[in-house]
């Protein structure tokens, strides 16, 4: 018995990670056309994380130039309606239904450079 269930939660896992992979392909082409428009700013995908049920898709982001980081974040998510619908567009023929998207910053980048600098001083 335990044997199925840790069969099925394997699979399961797989099932997530191969979804989130797809919508951090597909989110990541989204942003670059829209990030095309606007010159000298890059949005990249670095990690998404789909929930077990695939309602929810975590979406944490790079941006570049970080100054610059908070602000286009907010925009994200003033447009995350547009943002869902432009990947469902993509998606549908994979998934049913479209995981509602929670956006936020990757600070992991910034955190490195900060240890960086902290152990260059020493």
């Amino acid at each position: 018995m335990t044997r199925k269930t840790h069969y099925s939660d394997t699979m399961e896992g797989k099932r997530q990670a191969k979804i989130a992979r797809m919508l951090q392909k597909e989110l990541g082409e989204i942003f670059r056309q829209q990030t095309a428009k606007m010159g000298n700013t890059l949005v990249s995908v670095s990690t998404v994380r789909v929930s077990p049920d695939l309602s929810i898709a975590k979406v944490y982001l790079s941006i570049f130039p970080p100054e610059k980081s908070k602000e286009i974040l907010e925009n994200i998510k003033r447009q995350t309606k547009t943002v869902r619908y432009d990947l469902a567009q993509q998606v549908k023929e994979t998934l049913r239904k479209c995981p509602d998207l929670q956006f936020f910053l990757d600070d992991s980048l910034d955190y490195a450079e900060n240890i960086d600098r902290l152990l260059d001083l020493k």
